[in-house]
């Protein structure tokens, strides 16, 4: 029974610890980084018959060149709302429309805009961190209140800590990575 415990305080502290992670990347799919990408709207909403809905559920998102994003509505009628929906993402894009559809132009990055969204990015990561030391703490106080030797208490802790060393290690990577992709011209 011990050892049931022991394995589902440290599987469910590295999945708590994976899924900060894939949540960093998901969020940096949203930092763009110079070219046009439909994942740039990913995070729009469209109120759709009185529900936000995502909109990739009502239109076709293409990017036929690298610095133009359009959006093509299955009803035109939904115009307006992905333009509103596209204003209150707070994504920094202008639309227009030509009636039949959505017109982005994705402008270039600046130094200035290159450094926000940087510091966005290190925001994220930081926020990850915080998420796996929070999972560490918990798995520590878990194996606090198990009835185990003192010897492998320490050797947990330590495969707790060695767990948690490496995430934040993987964190700083994809990080790294991400702050050259928005800062490479």
């Amino acid at each position: 029974m011990e050892q049931d415990e022991i394995d589902f305080i440290i599987d469910s502290t590295k999945e708590a610890m994976d899924n900060a992670i894939a949540h960093l990347k998901k969020k940096f799919v949203n930092i763009r980084a110079g070219k046009a990408s439909p994942s740039m709207v990913g995070s729009v909403m469209v109120n759709y018959y009185g529900s936000a809905t995502p909109l990739s559920q009502v239109a076709n998102v293409n990017t036929p060149d690298g610095m133009t994003i359009t959006i093509a509505p299955w009803e035109k009628g939904l115009i307006p709302e992905i333009e509103k929906g596209i204003h209150l993402a707070n994504i920094g894009f202008n639309p227009m429309n030509n009636g039949e559809s959505i017109i982005i132009n994705v402008p270039p990055l600046t130094e200035e805009r290159r450094r926000e969204l940087a510091k966005q990015a290190k925001y994220e990561a930081e926020e990850s961190k915080i998420g796996v030391r929070n999972d560490r703490k918990q798995a520590m106080n878990s194996l606090k209140d198990l009835d185990i030797s003192e010897d492998l208490q320490k050797s947990l802790e330590s495969d707790v800590q060695e767990m948690t060393d490496n995430h934040i290690k993987l964190i700083d990577e994809i990080f790294v990575v991400k702050e050259k992709e928005i800062m490479t011209v």
